[in-house]
């Protein structure tokens, strides 16, 4: 049992968002992730996503106003959300607290956008990217 709706993977996150023009992409990354890793391109759906620190670079503590941002942000009242982090780990907990404050449903992209460290110690054979997904950089 989750306390969110669910796991998606990057491709079905993808579908929701594109086949329901209210569903947004939360991204709790880092800034500095944001910036050098790149961020999923959701413009062809006629928004952005939604970019909220769950932990906040470079001291890694949590964001104890995610909460409070998340509600700031334009959400349609009722829209999917799903919540998308490098592994599919930190979004868990963004998942959960949106669920929590009243946001449902909440999806967790369970790949990340990079997915998990493969047996060589990399990442980018699963995720958001690997998808073949849109994405923009810096």
């Amino acid at each position: 049992m989750t306390d969110f709706a669910g796991h998606l993977t990057p491709t079905e996150a993808w579908e929701l968002l594109e086949s329901n023009p209210d569903a947004r992409l939360v991204d709790v990354r880092t800034a500095a992730e944001w910036q050098w890793v790149g961020v999923a391109d959701t413009s062809s759906l006629g928004h952005e996503p939604i970019l909220i620190e769950w932990v906040q670079y470079p001291s890694m503590s949590r964001n104890l106003d995610f909460v409070d941002q998340l509600k700031a942000a334009d959400i349609p009242e009722g829209a999917p959300l799903v919540f998308l982090c490098r592994s599919g780990q930190r979004s868990i907990g963004g998942a959960t607290a949106a669920t929590a404050a009243g946001f449902a449903p909440s999806y967790n992209i369970s790949e990340g956008f990079e997915g998990a460290v493969d047996a060589e110690g990399h990442r980018g054979a699963t995720g958001w990217k690997a998808a073949g997904l849109p994405w923009s950089q810096g």
